[in-house]
């Protein structure tokens, strides 16, 4: 912010302004493209004013723009770079000899309007940085001789004593002092569940605190913490963004030599340079320029019905094309919610009858896994009992009065702490997490804990190969191996990457992205780095603002099945845009050798490009209709 305070010299000025006409040049040039075509039409044809005055505004529109766009495009000619644009620019050119104004001006307004959305797309990119900064607190409330005062975080330093109330986000790394609570830190590390903070437990900056104060000792400045390791990981994915070809700069690539070699040897055999001016309008490439926007704007309003958001629209374009999977864990193949997978009771004890004590004790508790017990009780048919005592002493589990017995529900680490009469009958850890059953001092049972999968998650896996094209398929988690393994198994992906921070998550995908194209598919901060450096970034929900922010896609709903249709949408608009753009262009090279042989006149050749410009557009407004089927995983082979 300090350059606001700054007294802006002639010099800056100049450099502001240069600045943002570098940014904002295409918008510029559409919105005066905008103006003059209408200014043109009201005097033409409302105000009916003569020759050449409504001729003036196109004149306008010509020089601003035409002059700009001609020169950008004569840069891309020289770097050997023949796109569909570059076709545009001669044809800017060529109406402007020719006197169709009106039809230069239409091509300008065309090629800025399409290079101002691909920038915008671009731009929203460095939201990231800014919703990250403005997602961690700007200050700390730090706890000095029985006062809290609120301190910047630069001045926050290591053996600081901070004070985290009910809800607010940490704002550096440290270790809890006093306190009992939950804190969310999923979006961060990929664990699935809301993590239980007592005295000695670490905490990470962006984490956010559940309902109860917390007194933590700060551990790293703000600077080294993990939230701003994030940032700086995030920043260098922003910069090394892959860059994709566009559909329509591909298809002109060799549409656009084409058309002019037609239109040179049309004017050599014949040595009228009138028949270079017609096919030149003949190829005009307004299936490329018209065709595919249109057929791209129908699909990003078929996916907003849907509830999906299209941020960049080149993801419609790429998706098809990608042939690597990559996914997070929580929150995208599970709904991150812990579910009692295993309930272990020793020999001759009654399961059901131990799971009534334990949920009418635990429906007291704050504990993230109260509610995966309380739920499978419900499940059961359990009827919950009256609680005479309940105490909750920190670091020690839940401890009451259950039907007359006592009932205590603790870790494994908290039940080391007492005598507790068959515990040689505990079993070892075998991953996820578990609470342990003693009743009236004796063990009594053991409860595991995994996290929930998708319902839809094994039918979706399993159609990508068949249905989508996909060769491989990744897990890329947060989360402990023993759990992304147990959920790789149960869906079907072989390959898993697992306790990955978000660098080393970007250097996986990076390298996944230089061997094929890449899908990936995640929800948390931890992904958004991940997200921006693969080819297609989708988000699922909206947990994160940042995560949103990061992704070219944003999937509103939290499902599996919103992706496939995503994929299906595109599918289908990429098919479309092809029908429309080579179909166009086959009518266009016959036109182009009607013209050549002087069939065509410069205007008659004009008039049909109009007729396949309708044809072709006509076509690509299909995109933006529903087919009948959206999505097909549910019918995938097995």
């Amino acid at each position: 912010m300090e350059f606001l305070m700054e007294t802006p010299t002639p010099e800056g000025r100049l450099s502001k302004l240069r600045e943002f006409w570098t940014n904002r040049q295409m918008v510029i040039i559409a919105c005066v493209a905008l103006a003059g075509i209408a200014v043109h039409l009201i005097l033409c044809y409302v105000i009916h004013s003569g020759s050449p005055s409504y001729q003036i505004p196109l004149w306008v529109v010509l020089v601003f723009g035409g002059i700009p766009l001609v020169y950008e495009l004569l840069k891309k000619l020289a770097k050997r770079e023949f796109g569909s644009d570059l076709l545009a620019g001669i044809s800017i050119v060529t109406a402007a000899v020719l006197g169709e104004y009106l039809a230069g001006a239409l091509v300008v307004l065309m090629l800025s309007g399409g290079e101002a959305l691909e920038s915008y797309a671009v731009r929203s990119a460095s939201s990231v940085l800014r919703a990250l900064a403005q997602r961690i607190p700007s200050i700390g409330h730090r706890s000095q001789g029985g006062q809290v005062v609120d301190v910047s975080l630069s001045e926050v330093a290591v053996g600081d004593t901070l004070v985290i109330f009910p809800h607010d986000i940490c704002p550096v790394d440290g270790v809890v002092t006093e306190g009992r609570g939950v804190m969310d830190e999923s979006f961060l590390t990929g664990e699935p569940f809301q993590m239980s903070k007592t005295p000695g437990s670490e905490v990470i900056s962006g984490a956010i605190n559940g309902e109860f104060a917390l007194t933590i000792r700060a551990t790293r400045p703000a600077a080294d913490s993990r939230y701003a390791k994030i940032m700086q990981v995030m920043r260098s994915a922003e910069q090394n963004r892959p860059r994709m070809r566009r559909l329509g700069d591909s298809l002109g690539a060799f549409y656009t030599p084409l058309a002019v070699l037609i239109a040179l040897g049309a004017w050599g055999v014949s040595g009228q340079s009138s028949r270079f001016l017609a096919v030149l309008v003949v190829a005009t490439p307004c299936p490329l320029l018209i065709a595919i926007p249109v057929a791209i704007i129908g699909a990003i309003s078929l996916c907003a019905r849907r509830g999906i958001i299209i941020k960049n629209p080149v993801v419609l374009e790429t998706i098809a094309t990608c042939r690597t999977a990559i996914f997070d864990k929580t929150g995208t193949l599970t709904y991150g919610r812990p579910r009692l997978t295993d309930q272990i009771v020793v020999s001759g004890a009654d399961a059901v009858h131990i799971l009534g004590l334990v949920a009418s004790l635990e429906r007291y508790s704050k504990h993230p896994l109260a509610s995966a017990i309380l739920k499978s009780a419900t499940e059961a048919g359990v009827t919950l009992q009256e609680v005479a005592e309940i105490s909750e002493p920190p670091g020690q589990g839940i401890l009451g009065t259950v039907a007359g017995h006592t009932v205590r529900i603790a870790s494994r680490g908290a039940l080391a702490k007492f005598p507790v009469a068959g515990s040689d009958q505990i079993p070892s850890h075998a991953g996820g997490l578990e609470c342990f059953v003693v009743i009236d001092d004796r063990y009594a049972a053991a409860y595991r804990f995994r996290d929930e999968p998708r319902t839809e998650g094994v039918s979706f896996i399993k159609h990508l190969n068949s249905r989508h094209g996909f060769k491989r398929l990744l897990i890329v988690s947060g989360d402990r191996e023993s759990e992304v393994r147990y959920l790789a198994e149960q869906i079907g992906i072989s390959e898993i990457y697992a306790q990955k921070t978000p660098e080393e998550k970007v250097t996986i995908v990076r390298a996944e992205t230089a061997k094929a194209r890449t899908l990936y598919v995640g929800d948390g901060i931890n992904d958004a780095p991940a997200l921006m450096s693969s080819t297609v970034g989708v988000a699922i929900g909206q947990n994160s603002d940042i995560t949103t922010e990061s992704a070219g896609v944003v999937i509103m709903d939290s499902s599996l099945e919103k992706v496939d249709e995503f994929m299906h949408i595109s599918r289908r608009m990429r098919r479309i845009v092809l029908q429309s753009a080579i179909g166009g262009m086959v009518l266009s090279v016959v036109g182009m050798a009607l013209a050549s042989g002087g069939l065509l006149s410069p205007v008659a050749g004009a008039v049909c490009q109009e007729v396949i410009d309708v044809f072709a557009v006509f076509n690509a407004l299909r995109a933006a209709i529903r087919p009948k089927e959206l999505s097909d995983f549910g019918d995938a082979t097995t």
